[in-house]
């Protein structure tokens, strides 16, 4: 049963015999080679002031329809109110109709937003004469196919909205506001299949909505020519003062634009009509220096858990700081590996992962810091980090774990083991004045170039790092993992144990005081002296004492 298609005389029915005239075939076979002349002659919209209306393309529109018609890729950053949607959708229209068994995705960050969108194009549909439709083979509310074979879906950008399907083009509505998790789930289960064909076609357009997915998307666009981060999208942007005021009017202009900042904000317009990619005003880091922060390709990567971007130097300072997670798929377990040698700051390795359990995170922990000079660890143990951090310690006699003590009023302080003072525990529990701290440190460091970040989930997660209830954390459908493994690294920097880890010699003293431990251990039971004389000892370096006598 279809919806709305039953009794509607506008839909061709299947099987329909036209009988076209001379001039018909040709404007036909002009139509499907030319879909700016079909959108131009053939394409109705609704105006707001004057109803159903011919769809008379602007210049930028006219851009707009050619590349994406002549190229497979597109990504576009639109102001609001530009008519994108609508002039998507009527090449869509043009590509069902006269192509043959294809099959199109429309999908948007909600579903009645991508449903609502098909009902435009069902809209020019019904208004098309006769002899260009194709006969209606099914006419839903989230789909439609053509007696030609072709047909078109429209849902919400998820992975499970069209995983298993075959689609030709897909078309990605304001993709920068579907969030982070979801729009990642979909590259990598659908996304391959659709660019494993010759001619499939991908739409990204959206207007700015912060450092995310799209950004990273358009700023590989927009990568001159041989850049190795270039991608392969055809980046298509238009501003707002190339928009008219409504239709068949005067351009925007200065003072268009001061009445829409009086009725919105001055930081709305820049988002939605300036196209500026500007992040929330809530995160953590300055949106300009969010911007500045470009991801780097890793020398090693393992299978998207394990990165390396500096290998192991001979005499630096290396510390570890661990998030962990349960493992069941949620949030991740973590680790950054900082290269604390000399600022600024370097992110030398990374681990990122969100199914491993926490009994065998200890394992690449422990092994990951042998590599890197025995770097310092410190694990977060508000859930199940303890169970990590005593694994290194018990199993592993991992000797670089760090210690944090207690002290009441004073809170946690790092110390060098089990002192007797306070309260000591193996790894830190983040507390609120510990985040603060963290926080406004990490901050510091970010944006005075004291720490470099060049990880590409590092820098997904400080994007959407926001201020909420009194502190930061990660916005909704979002992840702060690594931020976190951050944060306590900044609130460790200011420890008055941390300088003296950080300097090298401390680690070496280390290592005489364990040597001065065993050898004092090994000593010979030595020599009884009653008091009648003072009696001396010599050591020959090799396996006997000479007693002196004076």
């Amino acid at each position: 049963m279809t919806d709305g298609y039953l009794g509607n005389s506008n839909l061709k029915a299947p099987g329909t015999k036209i009988d076209y005239t001379e001039d018909q075939l040709k404007e036909y076979v002009k139509c499907s080679k030319d879909p700016i002349h079909f959108i131009e002659q053939y394409i109705k919209i609704v105006s707001l002031d004057q109803g159903l209306v011919p769809f008379d393309l602007y210049d930028y529109q006219r851009d707009i329809v050619d590349k994406v018609h002549n190229n497979r890729f597109i990504i576009a950053k639109l102001p609001r109110q530009s008519g994108k949607s609508t002039t998507i959708v009527s090449y869509l229209l043009h590509y069902i109709l006269f192509n043959q068994s294809v099959n199109v995705a429309i999908l948007a960050n909600k579903q009645a937003t991508a449903r609502e969108i098909l009902s435009r194009l069902k809209l020019a549909y019904e208004y098309l004469p006769k002899w260009i439709q194709q006969g209606i083979v099914e006419w839903n509310k989230g789909s439609i196919q053509l007696e030609n074979g072709s047909k078109i879906i429209a849902s919400s950008t998820s992975a499970s909205a069209i995983r298993g399907g075959s689609f030709n083009m897909i078309f990605l509505d304001e993709f920068a506001h579907v969030p982070t998790n979801v729009a990642e789930e979909f590259f990598s289960s659908v996304y391959p299949t659709v660019t494993s064909g010759q001619t499939t076609k991908v739409l990204m357009v959206s207007t700015p909505n912060g450092l995310n997915m799209f950004y990273d998307f358009w700023v590989g666009a927009t990568r001159p020519d041989g850049d190795d981060l270039k991608n392969e999208y055809v980046p298509i942007e238009v501003h707002w003062s190339d928009v008219p005021k409504y239709p068949g009017g005067p351009l925007r202009d200065e003072e268009w634009k001061e009445e829409t900042i009086r009725n919105s904000s001055a930081e709305q317009f820049l988002s939605e009509f300036e196209c500026d990619f500007v992040g929330s005003s809530a995160t953590l880091i300055s949106t300009s220096v969010l911007k500045r922060l470009f991801p780097k390709r890793p020398l090693k990567k393992n299978a998207d858990t394990f990165c390396v971007y500096e290998k192991p130097q001979e005499d630096h300072t290396y510390f570890i700081v661990v998030d962990v997670a349960r493992g069941q798929a949620k949030d991740h377990s973590a680790f950054t590996v900082i290269d604390a040698t000399e600022m600024p700051y370097k992110i030398a390795a990374k681990f990122y992962n969100n199914t491993i359990p926490p009994l065998v995170f200890p394992t690449i922990i422990d092994s990951v810091s042998k590599q890197y000079n025995d770097a310092w660890i410190l694990v977060e143990i508000n859930d199940i980090g303890g169970q990590v951090a005593d694994i290194l310690h018990h199993d592993y006699e991992n000797e670089f774990l760090l210690s944090v003590s207690s002290m009441g009023r004073s809170g946690q302080v790092l110390s060098g083991g089990f002192s007797g003072k306070g309260k000591t525990s193996l790894g830190v529990k983040t507390t609120t004045p510990i985040k603060k701290i963290g926080c406004s440190v990490l901050r510091s460091l970010i944006e005075e170039n004291k720490m470099i970040i060049e990880d590409e989930n590092l820098i997904a997660e400080l994007t959407s790092f926001i201020s909420k209830r009194n502190t930061y954390e990660a916005d909704d459908g979002h992840n702060d993992d690594l931020t976190m493994t951050l944060v306590l690294f900044s609130w460790m920097t200011r420890q008055p144990y941390y300088k003296e880890l950080a300097e090298s010699d401390v680690r070496k003293g280390i290592y005489q005081k364990q040597i001065e431990d065993i050898e004092e251990s090994y000593l010979p039971f030595g020599f009884i002296n009653d008091g009648n004389e003072e009696l001396q000892g010599e050591w020959d370096g090799e396996s006997r004492w000479f007693l002196n006598k004076e």
